[in-house]
């Protein structure tokens, strides 16, 4: 494995979770409820761990500031935009997998 400096490492990881969040925004297709049945997360999750980092830096951020990071937008206009109601299958496929903070 290449040794890279910690400020190499930070670079890299936040210009991974840039083009995450490029790609999320580019995929508004996949629901978060697919994202959490295949991979146990989504974007809740993630601006709800981005809002946790804040926290431990000692940096007040609010759920919805948060959201907006991860979504590119308030969180309401994209659920207006791009959010569909789930379907039973994909309600009962969560519920037999739901993480335990969901």
């Amino acid at each position: 494995m290449a040794e890279l400096s910690e400020a190499q490492q930070r670079e890299f990881e936040a210009a991974a979770f840039r083009r995450l969040l490029q790609h999320l925004s580019e995929r508004s297709d996949v629901q978060n409820i697919d994202m959490m049945n295949l991979a146990g997360f989504c974007r809740n999750c993630l601006s709800n761990w981005y809002r946790d980092a804040a926290a431990e830096a000692g940096v007040e951020l609010s759920k919805d500031a948060s959201r907006e990071i991860v979504y590119g937008m308030p969180y309401a206009e994209w659920q207006a935009k791009h959010q569909r109601e789930a379907t039973d299958a994909q309600k009962a496929a969560f519920e037999a997998s739901r993480p335990r903070d969901h």
